[in-house]
């Protein structure tokens, strides 16, 4: 594992704060670079099926209609007070057809170690549906429901990044927590460096539910805030070359960590994706004695076998 400091690039006025999903392609998208990823890779069967739940996603987004918003009442007192507009305790009920559709398409291929937990999701009633979404959106995870949940966090997902698209940008504002989600106020899963004419070479953050990214200064810690003691971490490959697409950005204050991934070295980079696909830098930094800031909730109980 090599480390490096980090050469800080504050972000510019003209730079969007918040980027809002683009539903139209981002699953879709995240499916054919967990495909891309999958080939020969040693985790490529995990992360091929990783992909066909990103289609599923996709599926599921394409049919699902807009979804009621928070009143203006409650959308003016989020922005008083610096909260997030959408209270993830209060999830549409949309969410659990959307959770059925995408058992339903993944049941007819899934692997050995999927198929019973699928299968588990589609007979189950809507009380232990949504006693999962708590466990999961909660983090006091039961070992007892760890295999139903990353389907759990992929319905989710769908239904919170299609709020969240609805929402207006412009009447949305950064909270005091830079790891914590505008939209949402889920934590984040990494972060970008984006290409592009306004944001180039900015920092976004990538929110871990919603899909939202919104922009932090550089060499800045997404834990703590201080940008004293932080440092980027890679792993060599096989020849000794570093690619530089996915990092991770260690500090020292709070022994924290996220990855961080660089669209200028590889444009078809995914937080999501890239993030399962370098699971050996976490085990790294790990080792060294950082700890994740923020979840990949794919992950989260995911199958073995």
């Amino acid at each position: 594992m090599q480390s490096q400091p980090i050469n800080f690039q504050p972000p510019t006025e003209d730079a969007a704060p918040i980027l809002l999903p683009v539903t139209t392609a981002l699953f879709a998208d995240r499916a054919d670079r967990f495909a891309a990823l999958a080939s020969g890779h040693s985790l490529g069967d995990w992360l091929d099926f990783l992909g066909q739940i990103s289609r599923a996603q996709h599926d599921a987004l394409k049919t699902l209609p807009a979804l009621p918003l928070p009143d203006a009442t409650t959308l003016d007192q989020a922005r008083t007070h610096g909260m997030p507009p959408l209270n993830i305790a209060f999830r549409p009920a949309a969410w659990r057809e959307v959770l059925r559709q995408i058992a339903r398409e993944l049941a007819k291929a899934a692997p050995d170690g999927a198929r019973k937990a699928l299968d588990a999701l589609l007979v189950a009633d809507d009380a232990w549906l949504d006693k999962l979404a708590d466990t999961l959106l909660s983090g006091e995870l039961e070992a007892g429901d760890a295999a139903e949940l990353p389907f759990v966090a992929a319905a989710l997902q769908v239904v919170f990044t299609q709020l969240a698209s609805q929402l207006d940008a412009s009447q949305l504002q950064k909270l005091d927590a830079h790891g914590v989600c505008p939209c949402c106020g889920s934590p984040a899963v990494a972060s970008v460096v984006r290409l592009g004419a306004a944001i180039n070479n900015l920092r976004y953050l990538h929110c871990s539910l919603c899909n939202t990214e919104w922009n932090v200064p550089r060499a800045t810690c997404t834990a703590c805030d201080t940008d004293k003691e932080v440092a980027l971490q890679e792993v060599e490959g096989s020849s000794g070359q570093k690619s530089g697409a996915v990092r991770a950005e260690t500090c020292d204050a709070c022994k924290s960590y996220l990855k961080i991934v660089y669209q200028e070295k590889d444009p078809r980079v995914d937080p999501v994706a890239d993030d399962l696909a370098t699971l050996a830098l976490d085990m790294l930094v790990d080792e060294a004695g950082y700890q994740r800031s923020g979840p990949n909730l794919l992950l989260i109980g995911a199958y073995s076998g």
